[in-house]
């Protein structure tokens, strides 16, 4: 019965129940696995872009009709040798750059920011390294036939639908124009179809996007679950990190931070600060109520031993000199340690002293 136990438990480890830990979510986020919808992406680059498009409209319509003028007007005198075809169409061709750089700088810009509310900013070399797994049928197959694939087909579908019916009902609203269209002149019949092509576009756009908001949430609910994690890999990830030496290590200096931070913060109710004078200070406080000796709360070397005199001397703390007591006391007590018996009597001393000195300045103070 045991056993069966210990196989059972074994076999439910495998199982990913568990959330993602912190260095899970990193790694695989170096990974450049994120979670993105491509729908919003799409429907903000479509929205931003046709909304540029009906403020450069202008713009293109001025080129449609230099390009009437250049055609029937100046290159219906050529010759049509090859020098003059070529320069006529490289001529066009850099008209027509000229125009639509502005467009695809538009979008290239929109797929960015866009790409950067959602994830961040993101650089993971990973995804564009080549791999056989990419390459590999099998695993083709199973992208094709998979629950994802399912969800992306009616998703597709659902789009086509929608946007197919908008357009409809849009062009369908503005049936008499369409059918005017032979009677208006090139300029007027390109501005209607612009017109009826941008409303298309943000309508559409606009639609899309608010079909992406659940695509969203779907996208995050999806990879949460592909990044579960079971309990033996929790396992396994922390014995990894308990045993990286720079884990350890930077967890030590943490640890040696905030203890300097809480010593740094007890040294103002010191009694007195001893030093060396300059490279050892140790710092000390006595309650005869609380305590059966002298404590140690605070001690450093150097540039410590600089940050102790310093608060010592703005909180008006008696610092004695004395350096075979200071490197005594440095030498043989932790912070938090109470003094040596040893000491007993030099310390008594330099307390002696202080209180002594602290007497005197209340009598002149009276």
């Amino acid at each position: 019965m045991p056993s069966m136990l210990s196989m059972d438990l074994q076999y439910f480890s495998g199982e990913k129940t568990e959330k993602a830990t912190p260095k899970k979510r990193q790694d695989t986020r170096k990974k450049g696995q994120v979670p993105k919808s491509t729908d919003i992406n799409t429907a903000l680059i479509l929205l931003i872009v046709f909304i540029f498009l009906f403020v450069y409209a202008a713009v293109p319509a001025k080129f449609m009709q230099d390009l009437f003028y250049e055609t029937y007007i100046n290159y219906a005198s050529l010759s049509f040798t090859v020098e003059d075809t070529m320069g006529m169409f490289q001529g066009i061709v850099i008209q027509m750059g000229v125009v639509i750089l502005p467009i695809l700088l538009v979008a290239a810009l929109t797929g960015v920011v866009a790409s950067m509310v959602q994830v961040g900013v993101l650089f993971a070399p990973e995804v564009i390294k080549p791999k056989l797994s990419k390459i590999n049928p099998l695993k083709g197959f199973k992208r094709i036939f998979s629950a994802r694939a399912l969800v992306e087909l009616v998703k597709a579908l659902l789009k086509i639908i929608l946007v197919g019916t908008l357009a409809f009902g849009i062009l369908w609203m503005f049936r008499d124009d369409l059918l005017m269209l032979g009677l208006y002149d090139v300029l007027d019949g390109y501005y209607v179809v612009s017109l009826l092509t941008g409303m298309i576009g943000v309508a559409s756009a606009i639609l899309l996007l608010i079909l992406a908001i659940p695509d969203l949430v779907y996208q995050r609910f999806d990879h949460e679950k592909q990044i579960r994690m079971s309990k033996h890999d929790v396992k396994d990830e922390f014995k990894k990190m308990e045993g990286d030496p720079l884990i350890k290590a930077k967890r030590r200096q943490k640890a040696q931070d905030l203890a300097m931070q809480r010593m740094m913060q007890e040294v103002p109710k010191a009694d007195v600060v001893i030093t060396n004078p300059t490279h050892y200070a140790v710092a000390l406080k006595y309650d005869d109520s609380s305590m059966t000796a002298p404590k140690v709360i605070g001690k450093g070397v150097d540039y410590m031993a600089l940050r102790i005199r310093k608060i010592a001397t703005d909180h008006d703390i008696v610092i004695v000199e004395n350096r075979p007591l200071a490197r005594a006391l440095y030498d043989g007590t932790d912070v938090d340690d109470e003094v040596p018996e040893d000491l007993f009597r030099a310390v008594a001393e330099v307390l002696a002293y202080v209180y002594r000195l602290e007497n005197e300045t209340k009598q002149r103070g009276n």
